[in-house]
């Protein structure tokens, strides 16, 4: 009975300590991984918050375009159609649609007479003719894929500040990430915005492990980074000659280990030109007719040696591919109408993207961002930490890249470069947090840092859903349009609510110059009229001109086979400044009332 009773006692005592334990080990765990846990939790919120913006916007002017061309590159394996973008968003976008199973494209006897761009804006405006009523749908599902893929950005953004700063460093950085207004704008639309922002990353992550410690696996590592940051936008061709120097430089400075880093470097380019390849499917024909006529047209003083390099190249990298970088240097040599604070140029300004950044982040995230640079390059300079050069060069050569170029229609090509910025701001929070202070110092930054991060998260929030318009309190002298235009502004995702508008006031017929009206607004059941056009005898009630239009750079430069003379198309809706209009849609479209 006596050892009868001491097992007892003894298996008693094992029961009240048992969940003791568990406890104990359960807290511990949370310890641990109570960063983890925060970063699912805030990356979670981020993707319920932007699949619930696609249920209620309809699809960019853009996407009108990459959504059937993403489609058509999946079921034809031709890669033609749209080739002014590599692949990437098209094959992250195209496969959901893939299984909607949307009516294909009919072919038309004869298109082959049209050029090769009212060929391609034939086949795309027929692909949503002839999947009118399931749009949304399609739209909806394309856009699934590049929230996740913003998302795997956000994931990428702690690993990478975790290796620099810490855990709640990294948390913080992602934080920001989720808060920022252009960051909401475009982690959801089919574009290759963000998957170049998620590619450039990429790169400098791998390129960060890389150094650390080098080894082949790590070389794979990198050059898939490369790969899918050129298969992302045609803009990253940059990044193999910036390797190509980095290489260059270990093997000056590291001369024990040139045999090494010189088979590393034949692995990455190997890796390269390999996915590349993949992705188009290992296809690379010979340069078309309509391909002869295109280049001798776009590069009449140098067609020959374009040519030359095309059809050397081939056998190396994609026909098509190749095309695609000589689209967008042949864009970029005719540059773009844009519009900046009143000023109107096709070739931009060389400040047009600290500008839009100035007008386009919220204030908060601005003036961290600025302290962050000032800190990291103290860092640098004089406390001797050039590890932050891995954060603070790609910036710094992505923000010269586009400082250089002439397109300057939207903050949304700078994006690659804000993942850089956020990073570096969660290191310089915590290092802020951490400071041995004094007791009433270390209370003011710490009020300091929940000022910003409310003054962010009220921003975001009052601005939801519509991020795309978004310009902060610097902007609120002048009307949006008057500062910047374009995707900035105005981009046609607010043409479904448009429509709603319309519709309950009985309206299924208006004049409109908006940013996609010419197709979206008749999935919705409403017939547009050119407000370019003369007034018809019997007007449609309402006219409705996007900011953009207001604005003066989107309007046509050419409309109804007439040359519209410069000063007349940036001015031809200035009437329309002057009036008060009855609604303002989704901050980017004005209803005015022409008759009761």
């Amino acid at each position: 009975m006596e050892s009868l009773n001491k097992q007892i006692g003894t298996n008693g005592i094992g029961l009240t300590q048992e969940p003791a334990r568990t406890l104990s080990s359960l807290q511990r765990w949370l310890r641990t991984h109570l960063a983890q846990v925060l970063l699912t939790i805030v990356l979670a919120g981020l993707g319920v918050q932007l699949v619930s913006v696609i249920f209620r916007k309809s699809v960019t002017l853009d996407e009108l375009v990459l959504i059937p061309s993403a489609y058509y590159y999946l079921v034809t394996d031709d890669f033609d159609l749209v080739r002014e973008h590599p692949p990437l968003c098209k094959i992250l976008s195209g496969l959901p649609v893939l299984f909607i199973q949307p009516n294909e494209l009919r072919s038309t006897p004869g298109d082959r007479t049209l050029p090769k761009i009212d060929l391609d804006w034939k086949y795309e405006m027929q692909f949503w003719q002839d999947n009118r009523e399931r749009a949304d749908m399609i739209s909806f599902w394309s856009r699934v894929p590049m929230i996740g893929l913003s998302l795997g950005v956000g994931w990428l953004i702690f690993v990478f500040a975790r290796d620099f700063f810490g855990q709640w460093a990294a948390l913080l950085s992602v934080v920001l990430f989720s808060l920022e207004p252009t960051i909401l704008a475009h982690a959801r639309v089919v574009q290759t915005d963000m998957p170049a922002t998620f590619g450039f990353l990429l790169t400098a992550f791998a390129l960060h492990r890389y150094l650390r410690a080098p080894t082949w696996k790590l070389a794979i590592g990198l050059g898939s980074a490369v790969s899918l940051a050129m298969l992302a936008k045609f803009s990253m061709i940059t990044l193999p000659p910036l390797l190509f120097i980095v290489f260059i430089a270990l093997l000056w400075l590291q001369p024990h280990r040139r045999r090494s880093l010189a088979v590393h470097a034949s692995i990455v380019s190997i890796v390269v030109l390999v996915i590349i390849n993949a992705a188009y499917i290992f296809h690379s024909g010979p340069l078309t007719e309509t391909d002869l006529e295109w280049v001798a047209t776009s590069f009449p003083s140098s067609h020959s040696a374009v040519l030359t390099s095309v059809r050397v190249l081939r056998f190396l990298i994609p026909t098509d591919f190749l095309m695609g970088v000589y689209w967008q240097l042949h864009h970029s040599n005719q540059g773009h109408p844009a519009s900046l604070l009143g000023m109107y140029n096709r070739m931009g300004w060389w400040y047009y993207y600290p500008v839009a950044f100035l007008l386009k982040t919220t204030i908060p995230f601005l003036l961290v961002s600025l302290v962050t640079l000032g800190w990291a390059v103290y860092g640098v300079l004089w406390k001797g930490k050039r590890s932050l050069l891995v954060l603070l060069l790609p910036f710094g050569l992505y923000s010269i890249l586009m400082m250089l170029s002439p397109i300057d229609i939207g903050i949304r090509y700078f994006l690659p470069a804000y993942p850089f910025l956020f990073i570096l701001s969660g290191g310089m929070l915590i290092a802020l947090l951490q400071r041995p202070f004094q007791t009433s110092a270390r209370i003011v930054s710490r009020v300091i840092v929940v000022i910003a991060f409310a003054w962010m998260t009220f921003e975001a929030v009052s601005t939801y859903p519509n991020y795309i318009p978004y310009m902060n309190q610097f902007a609120s002298a002048r009307p949006h349009w008057w500062y910047l235009s374009d995707s900035n502004i105005e981009w046609g995702d607010d043409i479904k609510e448009l429509a709603a508008y319309l519709r309950a006031r009985g309206e299924t017929r208006v004049r409109t110059m908006a940013l996609g009206d010419f197709v979206a607004l008749s999935f919705y059941g409403v017939d547009n009229l050119s407000a370019l056009s003369p007034p018809e005898a019997s007007p449609p009630r309402y006219t409705v001109i996007g900011a953009s239009f207001l604005n003066g750079s989107t309007v046509p430069e050419v409309f109804d086979g007439r040359r519209l003379p410069e000063a007349e198309r940036i001015n031809a809706f200035d009437s329309f400044r002057q009036r008060t209009p009855e609604a303002v849609i989704g901050n980017s479209i004005y209803v005015y009332r022409m008759r009761d």
